[in-house]
């Protein structure tokens, strides 16, 4: 199992140096505070510093924090307030973590609880900074196929990227990990990158002109493309078909078939910092993660439970 996570650290840390996000379709919902009575606060940034648990995680998990977190305070109502950013990781770590950033012109707190990623690289460059030591593997998720509702153009499988007669949009390779580690390993393997690519380097721009588009700054705006007969079809999470599918986007998914979607490889590694203010609470939702029902959780919005071996604690290893 590590060797397979090793695997995707491969590549370097991407993000260093990238922008903040701006708000796009999940909105505030990026940056939201958890209350054990139920309510939920958005933006309020200065929680980073108060909550009773603060956590830092990749942001294609947004979907899934409500009912996740909802569940975990119903069984621990004395952590009563949960603070959770979902953004993405290299920015996370490389301008909140390891260097003091801002959102909405606000500091947030250099020393969350939990920190994840889908890179394990980015958890062996904490360690390099001596603020983490353990980790463990809690989910994963796959590549799928986006499509406009019904399918119009008939698409199979990825095999068909190769087609000519196909406008797509994908996440670009520079700041997207989904393409930059596993659609492009994807096209790669088929033999067919070059031909969807063009071998382009860019972002918010035609990799291939008139037939393939690289989105700008997130993945999510591929079901805008589709939904506006811009694209046809599109490589995003699974995930996030089945949470476009749930807001009623007119929207449909084409499974990718495993191994070839990635699953063995896309691994969410989590730790609690050393310098954590509430430690006690981190390892109470890490116990919480193991467990059948956040596993189910997951399960639900099309993520893929990770085994019993992967749920321990392990060190990470040297980067």
């Amino acid at each position: 199992m590590l060797k397979r996570i090793i695997t995707t650290a491969v590549a370097a840390i991407f993000l260093a140096g990238t922008a903040f996000a701006q708000e796009d379709e999940s909105g505030d919902k990026d940056y939201r505070t958890f209350t054990a009575g139920g309510e939920v606060e958005y933006s309020a940034i200065e929680d980073s510093y108060t909550a009773d648990l603060v956590m830092y995680l990749a942001g294609n998990q947004f979907m899934v924090m409500e009912e996740l977190i909802k569940d975990f305070q119903s069984k621990h109502p004395n952590i009563a307030k949960v603070y959770v950013e979902t953004i993405p990781p290299g920015q996370i770590i490389n301008q909140q973590i390891l260097k003091q950033g801002q959102i909405k012109g606000k500091d947030t707190a250099q020393n969350p609880d939990l920190y994840a990623s889908v890179n394990l690289g980015h958890l062996q460059k904490l360690k390099a900074a001596g603020v983490m030591d353990t980790y463990m593997v809690y989910t994963h998720n796959r590549l799928s196929l986006m499509v406009a509702e019904g399918n119009p153009k008939d698409i199979k499988g990825a095999e068909d990227l190769a087609r000519d007669d196909l406008v797509q949009s994908h996440p670009n390779p520079q700041t997207e990990g989904i393409f930059r580690f596993y659609g492009s390993r994807m096209l790669k393997d088929m033999g067919i990158y070059e031909k969807v690519t063009g071998n382009a380097d860019c972002k918010g721009c035609w990799a291939v002109e008139g037939k393939t588009w690289f989105t700008e700054r997130h993945h999510r705006e591929t079901p805008d493309r589709i939904e506006a007969g811009e694209a046809d079809v599109g490589i995003v999470w699974e995930t996030e078909v089945r949470h476009a599918k749930a807001e009623g986007r007119k929207i449909d998914g084409v499974e990718i078939p495993a191994p070839q979607n990635q699953q063995d490889n896309v691994a969410y590694a989590i730790g609690t910092l050393t310098t954590a203010r509430n430690p006690d609470n981190a390892e109470t939702f890490l116990d919480y993660l193991r467990s059948d029902e956040a596993q189910a959780i997951y399960e639900s919005y099309g993520f893929v439970r990770a085994s019993a071996d992967e749920l321990t604690s392990k060190p990470i290893p040297e980067g």
